[in-house]
């Protein structure tokens, strides 16, 4: 028998509650017809073996219980014990866990033909036909690769040859991928633990957020805002090219995933990428968690921003072969031509085989045939509305945002499901694109129990801390543990919360 939602906190209390970046199991309920899958190992000499041969910066989900998942289908996951989850985070799998047509077009591929891009072949070039027609017309030449960090770190590459320039422009707390040419410009990493901080040639402009940023909506209009976060971009472009002579590349995701699910304000790109292209450098849409229609109204993200709003390099991962790797950049022939002229061959011994150009071009049929954009948008208005009435009932929620399936709901004192953006208090729903009304029921419903639950821990915590007062005992360090809702260190506290609804 599954046991109920378990929601594991992490290292550490921070107080009164600290949810984990979780899944929504499901109250107990097996899934028909589930699959039995053998199991190699016990969970616990899995973990075992984990921990003698993986990384240790390597983590996992759930560090005091991790979740051994042994199969998926649709938008459900399933651990050793079949015990059902209902996945609100996996952005990687995106028309689906095991889509039949894409894991068809895998097998049957695979079993003619697997090598490398220094042959001609069909899917290759197919799909980049069709790819690109997706995208505005001078957006028509395509760089395969394996991941988003190797498609970031090429189009790195493609500015600054096409450019001549070095200094990149980047927003706060975002996030572009795990080597090194792009910690360096991602402050969500080298603002952090372990990080080196900032380099001379990299630039930080404020995030536009209008609920929490540095310009809001409670002190100016949004056009105002706009004005003020673009002028910051500008700013930075003038800096740069007193310094160093011009920007080569204003570097940003189409909407803020890192920095808490962040939709720039109406007009910002526009403004934005007129200063940079002023400065003579180029212009980056990182559309590798946010692209394939995740926001529901288009195909990529930055096309919310109007139908004028043209990147000059378009970067594109996670969701492009539903799990198995494959990314690319799509550039202009001009920048492709700049690049290709300093005589220095480009190769990627896995980008554009055979298998993965038959995968992505399976992903999107399942895109298109099954309207997965209509359904984002559905779903994504649904969640948008029962979030936004779940913040009428729970004075936690502070704000309701997104697109689509790309919605954030800004906490004002707890870490829920996903978390991120600066304060580490942003829930983010970034589900497969099949996820349908009857799992958006269920979400808020758990999420509508959850939060009640943790504010009856809230007014305990408050009740007990008052009596704390009151008789004298108070320490101060446990007022700041509560206050700043982070957990001190110098306090004892239980390893973990577990939360059962």
């Amino acid at each position: 028998m599954c046991p109920q939602i378990e929601l594991a906190g992490a290292r550490g209390v921070q107080y009164p509650l600290r949810l984990r970046e979780v899944w929504v199991k499901l109250d107990g309920r097996q899934g028909s017809g589930t699959m039995s899958v053998k199991q190699k190992l016990t969970k616990e000499e899995t973990l075992q073996l984990r921990k003698k041969h993986i990384g240790p910066s390597c983590k996992l989900f759930f560090r005091s219980d991790p979740l051994k998942i042994v199969r998926a289908a649709g938008c459900y996951m399933y651990d050793e014990k079949g015990c059902r989850y209902l996945d609100c985070i996996n952005n990687v799998c995106h028309v689906g866990h095991c889509h039949p047509q894409v894991v068809s077009a895998a097998v049957e591929q695979m079993s003619v033909l697997n090598t490398n891009s220094r042959f001609l072949h069909d899917n290759l070039v197919l799909y980049a036909e069709r790819l690109t027609s997706l995208f505005p017309e001078k957006l028509n030449v395509c760089f395969f690769v394996n991941s988003g960090s190797e498609a970031n770190d090429l189009a790195i590459r493609l500015a600054r040859t096409h450019t001549g320039k070095k200094d990149v422009i980047t927003l706060d707390h975002a996030y572009h991928g795990h080597v090194t040419s792009l910690i360096d410009i991602s402050p969500y990493k080298f603002n952090h633990p372990g990080g080196e901080g900032q380099r001379d040639w990299v630039h930080v402009a404020p995030v536009p957020d209008v609920y929490r940023g540095k310009y809001t909506d409670k002190d100016f209009t949004v056009e105002e805002c706009t004005k003020k976060y673009a002028d910051e971009v500008k700013q930075l472009c003038d800096k740069a090219t007193k310094l160093h002579g011009g920007v080569s590349i204003f570097f940003a995701e189409s909407m803020q995933s890192c920095g808490g699910q962040i939709v720039y304000p109406p007009g910002y790109l526009r403004q934005v990428y007129s200063h940079v292209r002023a400065a003579g450098g180029v212009c980056l849409a990182d559309e590798v968690q946010v692209g394939f229609g995740r926001v529901g109204s288009h195909m990529w993200a930055f096309q919310t921003q109007g139908d004028d709003i043209v990147p000059d390099i378009v970067t594109l991962g996670k969701p492009m072969g539903n799990g198995h790797p494959v990314s690319a950049v799509i550039t202009t022939r001009e920048i492709a031509e700049s690049f290709g002229a300093t005589g220095m061959e480009y190769f990627n011994t896995f980008g554009g085989n055979p298998v993965s150009a038959a995968i992505a071009n399976a992903v999107l049929d399942a895109i298109e045939k099954e309207n997965l954009l209509d359904n984002a948008t559905k779903i994504g208005n649904f969640l948008k509305q029962e979030f936004n009435r779940l913040k009428g009932k729970h004075a936690i929620i502070g704000d309701v945002r997104g697109e689509g399936m790309f919605l954030g709901v800004d906490l004002e004192q707890y870490v829920l499901l996903s978390n991120d953006g600066p304060y580490r208090n942003v829930l983010k729903f970034k589900s497969p694109m099949v996820f349908g009304m009857e799992d958006a029921k269920e979400l808020v419903e758990k999420l509508d129990a959850i939060m009640t639950e943790m504010e009856a821990a809230e007014n305990i915590v408050t009740n007990g801390m008052e009596k704390l007062m009151v008789n004298g005992n108070h320490d101060p360090r446990q007022q700041q543990q509560l206050t700043n809702g982070h957990a001190n260190n110098n306090i004892d506290a239980p390893s973990e919360i577990q939360v059962k609804v």
